[in-house]
């Protein structure tokens, strides 16, 4: 079969590289896909994965494109296409495509939306208000006593969380969303929620509309600099599997979450198929959602993918036609770990066109991949081309010789202003 995968990202990387390994595969697009995806090959018929230039956004030109190809299905990795609608626009044309409609896309597009589904459905989370006028949003925060998580409500990148520990910090965070529009017209609402205290982890679920599989927890790092410091970013590294949660524990955890969410959807008539990635506190009164995602998260595909043993396409195909009810989904036991390098100035500007050396020495390291993200090629060579740059990737029965084998592979990469968490995974230790 042919797939189309749209997106240019480490997990779009992360989901041809598995993709690929289908023997179902004989020819897969990227659009518009990036350095890394250039260099995939398909397992079966030895094929090169073929990059399209076409923005991930410019959904006409990937409709007119899927209409001449003719692809079996399309795979969508990022969270803005879903929510412009390109899964309705494929499906009205007579394409299979995988990833939420543009109704179920506001769960991530919508956090007024999202706060609001959960406190209708008694899903766990945390106390919160949802407000369009700054002066309302300031006085609500007094009484969390300015403890609390300030969000825009619609999409930014995963940037568009501010917390907070003071009053002052508060009313700064809600000025800058909502008056200086740090996030754009993301800003023009904001939910504010009562900062909970304890772990975060995060959830995954493949959905069919009817069943949701829950994948095993695993643990990103949002803040730019170790200890948890620095700003928000969309992710500087993971590790699967956490150890702060039993078996037993994630499936108590999923009963609460995942059955009400169901129910919820379809009581509002709303069809979710696709992946749904619940941000997840562990606190001491259980496990609360701090915010949902319609989508794989990034960098957590990088070390799903290193673990999981089905045949991705097989997948996909069940969570499109409603059949999940009748796979299983297999997880090797060993460990993952990726650790993003990212550009200087990150999340901030930053800039482009750095050359990056050593991959191939990272790459050639046992059980170690490279997973690219802001990457393109210029004059034969590979340069930077977005904030987050590489997800370096080890797999291991050991997580702490995981961890290692992941920062020596880090340590053979070099490009000009290079960044990266030096803490990834140390939580679990």
């Amino acid at each position: 079969m042919k797939i189309l995968v749209i997106g240019s990202g480490g997990r779009e990387h992360a989901l041809v590289w598995k993709l690929a390994k289908s023997p179902l595969l004989a020819q897969m697009w990227c659009a518009p896909g990036n350095a890394g995806m250039a260099q995939e090959h398909l397992a079966e018929s030895g094929e090169p994965v073929e990059c399209v230039n076409i923005g991930a956004e410019d959904l006409p030109k990937l409709l007119a494109f899927a209409l001449e190809k003719h692809p079996e299905l399309t795979v969508v990795g990022p969270d803005n296409p879903l929510a412009l609608g390109i899964v309705d626009l494929f499906q009205a044309n007579g394409l299979r495509i995988w990833g939420v409609n543009q109704k179920a896309a506001q769960f991530e597009s919508s956090k007024v939306f999202s706060q609001k589904f959960m406190e209708k459905y008694g899903i766990p989370t945390a106390a919160a208000g949802t407000f369009d006028d700054v002066a309302a949003a300031k006085k609500f925060c007094v009484t969390l006593g300015g403890r609390c998580v300030v969000k825009a409500d619609g999409l930014a990148l995963g940037k568009g969380v501010l917390m907070c520990t003071s009053q002052a910090e508060a009313e700064r965070a809600v000025d800058e969303i909502m008056v200086s529009k740090a996030f754009g017209a993301a800003g023009s609402r904001v939910v504010i929620q009562e900062f909970l205290e304890g772990v975060e982890v995060s959830m995954h679920a493949l959905c069919d509309g009817r069943v949701a599989k829950i994948f095993p927890t695993s643990q990103d790092h949002k803040r730019a600099l170790d200890g948890d410091r620095g700003l928000n970013t969309g992710g500087m590294g993971t590790y699967s599997p956490t150890p702060f949660l039993t078996d037993a524990q994630l499936a108590e955890a999923a009963k609460k979450i995942l059955d009400p969410f169901m129910h919820g959807c379809a009581a509002e008539g709303i069809d979710f198929r696709g992946l749904l990635y619940p941000g997840i506190m562990l606190t001491k009164a259980g496990p609360k959602v701090l915010e949902f995602n319609a989508r794989f998260g990034d960098p957590e595909t990088q070390v799903y993918l290193t673990r999981l043993e089905n045949d991705l396409v097989e997948l996909l195909e069940a969570s499109v036609s409603g059949t999940l009810s009748q796979m299983e989904l297999v997880w090797t036991p060993s460990a993952s770990v990726c650790v993003v390098m990212a550009s200087g100035g990150y999340p901030g500007s930053y800039p482009k066109g750095k050359v990056i050396t050593g991959i191939e020495a990272a790459d050639a390291l046992p059980d170690t991949k490279v997973f690219h993200a802001g990457t393109a090629l210029k004059d034969g060579q590979t340069v930077t081309n977005g904030g987050r740059v590489l997800g370096v990737t080890a797999l291991g029965k050991n997580l702490k010789k995981v961890q290692m084998a992941a920062y020596a592979a880090v340590d053979k990469i070099q490009f000009e202003g290079a960044q990266f968490r030096r803490d990834i995974a140390a939580k679990a230790f």
